[in-house]
């Protein structure tokens, strides 16, 4: 369950992407915005644009998300371990800049975990997308130390919080929700990943902001709730095992609502934004 172990499939990566992007937040996408002004005089890889860095950038859905609600040229560098993933990022690269201006990309097979502050030094912007709750605490700390070093912004979306809503609700819900926390807690920050990065980065004298974005799924996401909800009583009846003689009639009565399109979810995460350094006093 660490970063270093889960693999993900592009078509689960296809699914959650419209969701994804219905739930990020446009308001801290304004605040870094704002943030990267003073910053756009940094050479970076397009020229004199912006450089982003994208960790573990799956199938670059961030860069298609975030590249075109930005201005000016940028040059995205996409870092993920899954070579087939990055395949298929580099093939489906961001539209054009809010401005008009060329977006272009590059692809780093590497373990984001563990980055050295070097490889992201010539970042004016560091965004990742659903990694958090996936790593360790050792990670997490790795993590915080290689971006705070950099000092530029850092936007990091949808990690999941804990906290799960189906409607019409069932009794086993709450038992469910609670042991697949517990599941991910067992290898990984989970649910407490973003409050580690949060506190990680205010001790290095960052100012951080966090903010909800939920997914909120219907009918017209069917195939990723049921997708979703394999998963997620998968993890619980793997954390506790007597949860698996109502686990069978819980996951028909689930999935018969998922085909009637009777079934809603919301699925809290937090994104979390990190503005950038103020500049040392001379």
């Amino acid at each position: 369950m660490t970063i270093e172990t889960v693999r993900v499939s592009s078509r689960w990566l296809e699914l959650r992407e419209p969701a994804d992007a219905a739930a990020r937040s446009a308001h801290l996408v304004e605040e870094v915005r704002r943030s990267l002004p003073s910053l756009t005089g940094r050479v970076g890889g397009s020229g004199g644009g912006l450089e982003i860095h994208d960790l573990g950038c799956g199938t670059g859905s961030m860069a298609r998300w975030l590249g075109p609600r930005l201005d000016g040229p940028q040059h995205w560098v996409l870092h993920d371990r899954d070579a087939d993933l990055l395949l298929h990022a580099a093939a489906n690269p961001p539209g054009e800049a809010a401005d008009g201006s060329v977006v272009t990309v590059e692809t780093r097979r590497q373990d984001v975990a563990w980055l050295a502050p070097e490889e992201l030094a010539s970042a004016d912007l560091i965004c990742a997308s659903a990694l958090l709750d996936m790593m360790t605490a050792d990670e997490l700390d790795s993590l915080v130390a290689s971006c705070a070093s950099v000092g530029c912004p850092v936007l990091i979306t949808l990690s999941v919080s804990g906290g799960v809503e189906l409607a019409p609700a069932d009794p086993l819900d709450g038992d469910v929700a609670d042991a697949f926390n517990l599941h991910q807690r067992r290898a990984t920050a989970g649910p407490d990943a973003v409050r580690a990065v949060a506190d990680g980065f205010a001790a290095l004298g960052r100012d951080v902001i966090v903010w909800p974005s939920p997914w909120r799924l219907g009918a017209e996401h069917a195939e990723l709730v049921a997708q979703w909800f394999a998963g997620w009583l998968g993890a619980a009846c793997e954390q506790r095992p007597e949860l698996d003689a109502a686990a069978g009639p819980y996951r028909r009565r689930r999935l018969a609502q998922v085909a009637a399109g009777t079934l809603s979810l919301t699925l809290h995460h937090e994104d979390v934004l990190v503005r950038p350094a103020p500049p040392a006093k001379t």
